[in-house]
């Protein structure tokens, strides 16, 4: 089982024998991961073969991108909860709610593909009202199971204390960037006036700030190049569980051997609040309706202090290492 005690060289990396493990950490979960496989192939073989363009994208462009995203999460938890010991029902819980809301979630979007419509904010009509309200609730269902998980890997011990502080930090950061999908369901700017004059709208709420989504925007991720956009950092914070559990993990494998846990503990605080202080710095752009590639002086500034600031701890902690181990073969 993947939550045994193996060590690196007991276990096979063969697809069979991690399906195995998989199914018998928890069935659920293992199913939502392999859909999400499927899911990004058929939104692959979509946008190759189905003309259809819904707001300025190709029809299946969201598909494929959700399921790069899903695929990943799901990979990471079947890694990361089985080391979660010390509340196996919970653990449990946690495993078989991800999964079954996120199943549900890609039977949304292949559904509302299929028909060629938005998922996301579309209320044009009662079905796809229903739809999306679901899929509001789903979302907040999964935030508070994610919530749980992050509670319960906070009081889990695990014996290799870099290890437990990036899977913490970088979870916390996952979480941040769940949240910050709250801000898009609201009516915006433009969208309240419309209410306001009588107007019906076919969607209600929106990944652009001060436009309408379906613009210009970046290829395949349909960024807005003309206007701020909520699903940048929205994006870099969901990822933050792989960014920041990849960056222990080289810091571990790669350390020098004066580098030691509380030097390699600090380096790994640093980069999780650099990418935390990136979350927001984009946020913070978008929310002032400016594309990401338009950056005007005040956001280089703020990203020129914040490279300054993290390399300038980074450091820090090196040239603290360095010189304790220089003074310790001195004595």
């Amino acid at each position: 089982m993947l939550a045994q005690n193996t060590t690196p060289a007991a276990r096979s990396f063969a697809l069979p024998d991690l399906l195995k493990r998989s199914w018998a950490f928890n069935p659920t979960m293992t199913i939502f991961t392999v859909m999400s496989a499927l899911f990004l192939a058929v939104g692959v073989v979509g946008m190759i073969v189905d003309p259809r363009i819904v707001l300025g994208m190709p029809n299946w462009a969201k598909s494929t991108k959700f399921g790069i995203s899903l695929l990943l999460y799901g990979a990471t938890l079947l890694w990361l909860l089985p080391m979660i010991t010390a509340r196996p029902r919970l653990v449990q819980f946690v495993a078989h709610a991800t999964g079954a809301i996120l199943i549900f979630e890609i039977v949304l979007l292949v559904f509302q593909a299929t028909r060629g419509v938005p998922m996301h904010f579309n209320v044009s009509t009662p079905l796809d009202a229903t739809l999306w309200q679901a899929m509001s609730i789903s979302i907040m269902a999964f935030w508070l199971v994610t919530a749980l998980a992050l509670g319960l890997l906070l009081f889990q011990k695990l014996p290799n204390r870099v290890l437990a502080w990036s899977v913490r930090l970088g979870l916390l950061l996952t979480l941040v960037g769940f949240t910050e999908g709250f801000l898009m369901p609201p009516p915006n700017a433009t969208q309240r006036a419309a209410l306001a004059a009588g107007q019906q709208l076919d969607l209600l709420g929106a990944h652009t700030v001060g436009a309408a989504d379906g613009g210009p925007g970046l290829p395949l991720l349909g960024w807005s190049t003309n206007h701020g956009d909520l699903r940048i950092g929205h994006f870099i914070g969901i990822h933050g569980i792989q960014a920041i559990a990849l960056l222990g993990a080289l810091l571990l494998r790669r350390r020098p051997r004066w580098l030691n846990e509380r030097h390699t503990l600090a380096l790994v605080s640093i980069g999780a609040a650099a990418y935390g202080g990136l979350i927001a710095l984009v946020t913070w752009q978008a929310l002032r309706d400016q594309p990401l590639l338009a950056p005007d002086a005040l956001t280089l500034g703020a990203l020129g202090a914040l490279i300054a600031t993290t390399t300038a701890l980074a450091g820090g902690v090196l040239l603290w290492a360095r010189g304790r181990q220089t003074a310790s073969n001195a004595a």
